[in-house]
């Protein structure tokens, strides 16, 4: 696209004085770069997967609450995570990830277990296991 046709939309982006570099061709043909205040489409496409990820959250946090679910997953989806990722950050197989999420097995989870998921969410051991500490 053309220096000229980088979009400026109002967006998300614009509202936290923020710009993202684009590629754009210049009078001279040649490859350069503009910043760009966002694309209606792009923040359409942010904001519905942002609403997807805030669901996510607040569905795992009700399992948490309800005792369907340990907080691992919680805090899994907090992180934007998926079992895949968490495992190999936590040194576990996809499967023992999974079965952490059951509330039993997570309750007899070693201290060196807890520590290693604490870790990798950066939080207490105490946050942890009680999603609502602190608050």
């Amino acid at each position: 696209m053309k220096k000229n046709d980088v979009p400026q939309d109002d967006g998300g982006l614009e509202k936290d004085n923020i710009k993202e570099l684009c590629y754009a061709v210049d009078e001279k043909g040649e490859y350069t770069t503009i910043k760009s205040t966002g694309w209606d489409p792009k923040t359409i496409a942010l904001d519905n997967a942002l609403q997807e990820i805030n669901e996510r959250i607040n569905n795992a946090k009700e399992r948490v609450l309800n005792g369907e679910t340990s907080p691992i997953e919680y805090y899994m989806e907090c992180h934007k995570m998926d079992i895949g990722i968490l495992a190999s950050y936590v040194g576990k197989f996809q499967w023992q990830v999974k079965n952490h999420f059951k509330v039993k097995k997570f309750n007899k989870l070693s201290e060196k277990t807890l520590a290693k998921y604490a870790s990798v969410f950066d939080i207490s051991i105490d946050q942890l296991k009680d999603i609502n500490y602190g608050n």
